[in-house]
């Protein structure tokens, strides 16, 4: 078996006076109460006005052409923009998809209109996408939707439904993978495409699913003789899977694998460097030697992104090993402090603690379950 080839990434260190930038920015919003950190904040932290903030300092679509509203920075500066938002807890959920993979699939396979339209919009805090995958039938199993676009004069209509649709209930529009051809038995993942949906369309329904907290961060999304215009379609029709597969190494190998329960790690850390407990500390030092060893992963797979080199074998194994180490900390905590999770209580970390708790089940779900990340590892170590 050949090794796996990650480069190994320095960040320059400009990207210092960005870092401090951020915390600053950050620091100002929690002091003026005009924010609350929290864990998992890339999927439940949503502040319209706070994504519109970061648009207008230029850290939404860092990387994209001016032409089209980017900055054209660097994408090391925009991991940098990204870390120090998981890592203080802020409230990015709104533009979350639409800047983590959107942007690239329509730099990658949008039309000029599309990319004109859209990812100004995106880059300003305006514009915020769902992404329609997985469906109540088809489980894991994504080559099995059920979803249906039937082509029509200038268009198509949608039927269908999705389900476990984050943050649909606040965006402005939902990639769609459906079928627009019927399944080919020697080639299941054939026929499918891409549409490019306006969730406030007539025959479009959202539901909420609550979760054990009563909050609302999923949904289910139900077409019924939806109308998608032609101009909606995202790249070439029958190439939806090879689309989507390359979408997801963004979705895989971010630091919200690694980082959605760092407020909980750094919490705790702290109230154990008061305490002086070094064995305890010693227990911590080695999930942080875990996470130094997961980012660098992560910075690597981001560098070859960008180099267009495909990833989406090695971005699925960071994934899984990243949602398991969140998953461990809660667990840890409850062993290494006594303390009551709560998520109105005052103490931050008994709130991270309880929203942790509460949210990680979900971790090793999201962005593909870890047996189905697990196949794709395998089938490319035998490609190798």
């Amino acid at each position: 078996m050949k090794a796996l080839q990650i480069p190994v990434v320095e960040l320059p260190r400009e990207t210092e006076n960005l870092r401090r930038e951020i915390r600053l920015f950050i620091q100002q919003k929690i002091d003026s109460g005009l924010i609350e950190p929290k864990c998992d904040s890339w999927l439940s932290g949503y502040s319209a006005e706070f994504s519109k903030d970061m648009g207008r300092r230029g850290w939404i679509g860092m990387t994209w052409p001016k032409k089209y509203g980017g900055g054209e920075r660097p994408s090391i500066e925009r991991y940098v923009v990204t870390e120090e938002m998981l890592a203080a807890g802020a409230p990015v959920a709104g533009h979350w998809i639409a800047d983590r993979q959107t942007g690239p699939l329509l730099l990658k396979y949008g039309t000029e209109k599309q990319k004109h339209f859209f990812l100004p919009r995106i880059a300003k805090g305006e514009c915020f996408f769902a992404i329609g995958l997985s469906e109540p039938n088809a489980g894991s199993d994504l080559a099995n939707i059920q979803t249906r676009a039937m082509k029509v004069d200038k268009g198509w209509i949608l039927n269908g439904s999705k389900t476990w649709t984050s943050g649909a209930h606040f965006s402005h529009y939902s990639i769609v993978l459906c079928r627009t051809s019927p399944q080919d038995p020697d080639n299941r993942h054939s026929g499918m495409s891409q549409l490019i949906l306006d969730l406030k369309a007539p025959g479009v329904t959202i539901r909420p699913i609550h979760l054990m907290t009563g909050e609302h961060h999923f949904n289910e999304i139900f077409f019924d003789d939806v109308f998608v215009p032609d101009d909606l379609a995202v790249g070439e029709i029958g190439n939806g899977w090879a689309q989507g597969m390359a979408e997801l190494a963004y979705e895989r190998s971010g630091p919200e694998r690694i980082l959605s329960t760092y407020p909980l790690l750094n919490e705790l850390t702290n109230i154990l460097i008061e305490q002086g407990n070094t064995e305890s500390l010693n227990k911590v030092s080695r999930l942080i030697s875990r996470l130094w060893t997961l980012r660098n992963m992560s910075l690597g797979i981001a560098q070859l992104l960008e180099e267009g080199v495909p990833s989406n074998m090695i971005a699925s194994l960071v994934k899984d090993m990243g949602t398991k180490f969140e998953q461990e900390i809660p667990e840890i905590t409850r062993l290494l402090v006594s303390v009551t999770p709560s998520v109105n209580s005052e103490s931050l970390i008994e709130k991270y603690l309880a929203q942790s708790i509460l949210q990680s089940p979900g971790f090793t779900l999201r962005g593909g379950t870890s047996e189905i990340l697990r196949g794709i590892i395998a089938k490319g170590v035998i490609q190798q």
